[in-house]
């Protein structure tokens, strides 16, 4: 899955979100996601992580293989 699709499915889902994305293994299937949204304020970072995955329609664990997140309310 192509970053610019990922970073476009979470914005869609969060809007105001700022994506930051990198290519762990160079093979368009292993990413670092950094994720600012003002959705995340006063949300656990498990709910943090539950809405990124949500944004991503289930695409997570088939189509995109491993996402390394990090997520957090902007300051």
């Amino acid at each position: 899955m192509a970053a610019d699709e990922i970073e476009g499915m979470i914005k869609d889902a969060l809007p105001g979100a700022e994506v930051e994305m990198r290519d762990l293994a160079g093979d368009n299937d292993h990413w670092a996601a950094k994720v600012i949204a003002p959705q995340f304020a006063g949300k656990s970072r498990v709910q943090q992580h539950k809405l990124v995955y949500d944004a991503l329609d289930g695409k997570m664990g088939g189509v995109l293989h491993a996402l390394q997140l990090t997520t957090e309310a902007p300051k």
